[in-house]
């Protein structure tokens, strides 16, 4: 069973930057696709970042275009998600997913693969 662990959370000011990174115990990602999902308060889960395996396409959801950027490395076991420009509203839970289909999915329920996550606050 393939486990995934996330790093690179914490405290930082509006406008600042962060870069979360996602670790496969198994050294290795195969040809998985990955997404990054986060969590605020009393929100639902949603879907921010994704990449198809092995340099396949990417998506990303409107609210963080031109500010974050996932990059992963199949063979490494890596994924990594670069966030600039952050705001209080990217204030949650990140999450990073797999999946064995080579193309992203809307939802989290599409994902069975999870990170135990890493908390990302963004003060104003």
């Amino acid at each position: 069973q393939l486990q995934l662990v996330e790093s690179g959370g914490g405290l930082v000011r509006s406008g600042g930057s962060l870069r979360l990174s996602c670790v496969a115990s198994e050294g290795t990602l195969d040809y998985h696709t990955i997404g990054w999902f986060r969590q605020a308060p009393g929100k639902e889960r949603e879907g921010v970042a994704c990449m198809v395996g092995h340099g396949g396409s990417i998506t990303y959801a409107d609210s963080v275009k031109g500010r974050f950027a996932i990059s992963t490395d199949n063979a490494k076991g890596t994924s990594s998600l670069q966030m600039n420009n952050l705001k209080p509203e990217d204030t949650g839970v990140y999450y990073c997913a797999a999946r064995r289909p080579p193309h992203c999915a809307p939802g989290a329920e599409y994902f069975p693969y999870w990170g135990q996550g890493t908390q990302v606050t963004v003060s104003s």
